[in-house]
């Protein structure tokens, strides 16, 4: 669907039909590379980390099933399947009132918003409140992406761009205090560690391609792979730090046009207002500070799993989705990779306990959907389990009910508000 949704965006926008087409083309051959890249990542990094938990002999009973078996169980359920058109509808009346600059063409990942939206009503057996959770999902998710649009294009360069990512948006929003904390440690506060930093500091050995190699070198020792084994995963995640960006820019190099002619219309018909393209934020993966951190989470993950107490998640499937939790944090650290991997510890360590918490309910909501859960009892997933907006959505359909749906609800509105009303009232007096 993403070409020719892109296909017709770029009419609607004036931009002439051979540009239109060769947009629409570019964008779904880019997708289609970068998701070829992340399956080599998945069916690598799967094996070691299976390999690895044989190896020191971890005992957690949960297992991890990866988000594509997410995706399906979320839209595999009569609720589930309202997720797309309730998003587009809510899309809609945002752009028409000014309380959005997202127009979101990801309308695949309101998965997301299905996937919590089942959760609660999993919790509470209320159709109705499980559909009001996904338009307040929907509402947190455009709030989320108007507040990191300028973050993605000061650091990443992409203009009249954002990432209304349900997975990678509520990551920003923890970056942004952590930051601040971590500016006022002495020591760790002057430490640069942005790639192009480290490739000064240590030349060839600070390479991004060469870092990837030794990120698989350590996970393939950790997982007690053969020598042969080990340089086999060692050439592969150097591999996808080559691959990936490479066919980010194909996918960049379609979605160009379009965003020049997002923005003449926007001057011509909307003078002062602008328009953000809200895209998946499989773009900014393969960015090198955010897979050199997401490797090196990818053991420390593992680790956290087995110690810290209570935990009963084991994670697998979604370790190799880990660039989508964290790559948001990286503009607000400027690239820093020690200060990504940091904040991210934190964010895993809390995820993992959201994840084990909401299991059972994750667990007969894919019972309900009739989804072969195997020889596993219980299941969960580090995507969306381990997102904190899921933990606040369960916890509040739980605590609260209506009231607390609806005060999120409040909380989002108001945050959009703010950001595209008052605030540009503000800067302008």
């Amino acid at each position: 669907m993403l070409p020719i949704i892109i296909f017709l965006f770029a009419l609607l926008l004036g931009t002439k039909v051979k540009k239109a087409i060769r947009s629409g083309l570019l964008v779904g051959i880019g997708f289609v590379g970068i998701n070829l890249v992340l399956n080599l990542l998945t069916t690598t990094l799967g094996p070691a980390a299976k390999s690895m938990v044989d190896h020191f002999g971890f005992d957690l009973h949960t297992i991890d099933v990866g988000w594509p078996a997410v995706a399906a169980i979320s839209y595999g359920t009569a609720l589930g399947s309202l997720a797309i058109p309730v998003g587009i509808g809510i899309n809609s009346i945002l752009l028409i009132f000014g309380l959005t600059k997202t127009l979101n063409v990801d309308i695949w990942n309101y998965w997301h918003c299905a996937f919590t939206g089942s959760l609660v009503f999993a919790l509470t057996d209320d159709f109705a409140l499980g559909l009001f959770t996904i338009a307040v999902h929907v509402l947190i998710i455009f709030w989320l992406g108007d507040m990191v649009a300028p973050d993605i294009e000061s650091y990443f360069g992409y203009k009249q761009m954002t990432f209304p990512h349900a997975t990678s948006a509520p990551s920003y929003f923890l970056a942004k205090p952590l930051n601040a904390v971590v500016d006022r440690v002495p020591g760790l506060n002057k430490v640069e560690a942005d790639p192009e930093t480290i490739q000064k500091r240590f030349g060839i050995l600070g390479d991004t391609t060469v870092v990837g190699v030794i990120l698989g070198l350590i996970i393939g020792v950790l997982a007690n792979y053969s020598f042969q084994e080990t340089l086999q995963l060692a050439i592969q995640t150097g591999a996808v730090m080559v691959l990936l960006p490479k066919m980010v820019s194909l996918l960049m190099e379609g979605l160009n046009p379009i965003s020049e002619a997002a923005g003449e219309m926007i001057r011509k018909k909307f003078p002062g207002r602008d328009l953000y393209i809200g895209m998946d934020s499989a773009i900014v993966v393969g960015h090198p500070a955010v897979l050199s951190a997401s490797l090196l989470m990818v053991p420390i993950t593992l680790v956290l799993a087995v110690v810290l107490p209570g935990n009963r998640v084991l994670p697998f499937g979604d370790l190799a989705a880990i660039p989508f939790l964290v790559c948001l944090m990286v503009p607000v650290f400027k690239g820093n990779i020690i200060r990504t991997v940091i904040a991210a510890t934190i964010y895993m360590s809390v995820g993992l306990y959201i994840a084990t918490w909401i299991s059972p309910l994750f667990t007969e909501m894919a019972t309900n959907a009739d989804f072969d859960m195997g020889s596993n009892s219980s299941i969960s997933a580090l995507v969306d389990g381990a997102v904190w907006t899921t933990g606040v959505f369960v916890a509040l359909g739980k605590m609260l009910n209506w009231f607390g749906i609806g005060l999120l609800g409040i909380i989002a509105l108001s945050g959009l508000l703010y950001v595209n009303k008052l605030k540009k009232r503000g800067n302008k007096t």
